[in-house]
Parts: C-alpha cells; sequence; structure tokens
C-alpha cells in the first residue's frame, strides 16, 4: 500500500488530511474491507521507514457513501487538541450536496430536533423536540442548478448523525444517490452525492489558519455543476 491510492491534501508533523473516495471507510467494519485509517498508516509508516505502527488518530468520521476532506492526527497531543476544537465548534465544515429537487428557499437555516435509530442506521428530524433527540443546526444556499439537479452549499453547525443527508430530505431534498433518505435511485458505485468541500480551523501547534479542500469525484455532473457554479470557492 503507497501514497498512490491516497490523495493527500495535507501533512505536516501533527496532521495529513486526504481526499476520501466514496468506497472508502474509516476504520475497519463486519465487512473487513480495507479501512482508511489502515492505509494511512501503511502509508505513514513505508514514507517514514517506522519499525513499529504509526500513529493515527480519528479526529471525526466521514459517512462511507460521502466524499472529502476527512482529518487524521498524527501525534496524541494533537489528536487531543483536535478533539477539543471539534467540541468546542472551533472547525468550520463545508459540504456540497447535488439534490433532485428545488429547496423552498436559495438559502436558508434549517434547525431541527434529530433522533438516531440505532437499529436502522437512521436519523429523524423533527420540527420540535422529543424523546432522546438532539438540535441539529445547519445554513445552505443555492449556488447551482442544471435542468434537473441543484447544487447547495451547506456551512454545517451541528455534528449529528446523518445530519445533512436527514435534514436535507426533511425539506423534500433528498441527497442524489441516497436511497435511506428518499431518493429514488442509487448513484454508479454506490455513493451519494455528498462532499465534505472545505475545513477551517487554527492548527493545533503553530497555530495557524489553516483551509483545506477537496475537489468532488471526477464525475459528468458534479464538473457541470461546478462550471455553472456562481461561487467555486
Amino acid at each position: 500500500m503507497t501514497g498512490q491510492t491516497l490523495e493527500i491534501l495535507y501533512e505536516d508533523n501533527h496532521l495529513i488530511a486526504v481526499n476520501k473516495k466514496v468506497s472508502d471507510i474509516m476504520q475497519q467494519d463486519k465487512t473487513h474491507d480495507i479501512s482508511l485509517e489502515e492505509k494511512i498508516k501503511e502509508y505513514l509508516k513505508s514514507k517514514y521507514d517506522k519499525p513499529g505502527e504509526a500513529f493515527l488518530g480519528v479526529i471525526h468520521r466521514l459517512d462511507r457513501p460521502v466524499s472529502g476532506v476527512v482529518l487524521f492526527a498524527k501525534t496524541s497531543k494533537a489528536l487531543s487538541r483536535m478533539n477539543q476544537k471539534f467540541q468546542e465548534k472551533g472547525i468550520k465544515k463545508t459540504y456540497w450536496a447535488i439534490v433532485k429537487n428545488q429547496p423552498p428557499k436559495d438559502n436558508d437555516t434549517l434547525t431541527h430536533f434529530i433522533f438516531r435509530n440505532s437499529k436502522l442506521n437512521k436519523s429523524f428530524a423533527n420540527d420540535i423536540e422529543v424523546a432522546d433527540s438532539k438540535k441539529a443546526i445547519l445554513s445552505y444556499k443555492l449556488i447551482s442548478k442544471s435542468n434537473t439537479y441543484y447544487l447547495l452549499e451547506i456551512d454545517l453547525q451541528t455534528g449529528r448523525h446523518h445530519q445533512i443527508r436527514c435534514q436535507l430530505a426533511k425539506i423534500g431534498c433528498p441527497v442524489k444517490g441516497d436511497l435511506k433518505y428518499g431518493f429514488p435511485r442509487s448513484n454508479k458505485g454506490g455513493g451519494i452525492s455528498l462532499h465534505s468541500r472545505k475545513l477551517q480551523f487554527t492548527h493545533p501547534v503553530n497555530k495557524e489558519i489553516l483551509e483545506i479542500t477537496a475537489d468532488p469525484p471526477e464525475d459528468t455532473l458534479w464538473n457541470a455543476l461546478i462550471k455553472n457554479s456562481v461561487d467555486k470557492k
């Protein structure tokens, strides 16, 4: 396993960020497929000629069918500090999503109360607080459209289970390919058209402002919508 199988977006002594493919799982699960965590550990071991297993801390996760920026820690100090940043909402997370239906407004802030059903591995968005629910907030804006699809840029303000998928479905805009949340057809390859576009945060050690951006999967629809985008940042 070499770095050629990874699209590395950023790396220093403390952090490494990669552009996750839709097929990648974050950590090993019951499928026993090779995880992104294992791939990066092998890459680090090979690159730095480490005799034992390389340290790698999982800072946050993306669902398997989602692509985009994912960040890992290469030191325990960076891991603890980045975990704290996530808890304190010290990281700005920007996503892109392709949806079939036009949203009710071109830009809006959505606030719901999300209940997670662990048996179904699915979350449900409610307009009012219900038992065992958690408040979920995101803002979106329409940045591009074609004859049949709409590209939304999403500012994720809380980090709930399947939050973007479930909140967009709640307003009648399920993510393209997302069968679990009401889209009628799957995407080729089994992914969904939800992409972690950008992470912005202060570096946990040197305190510099970092902005890490990932291009979406190479795909005709993605390419067309981005070309038509009013905001390609």
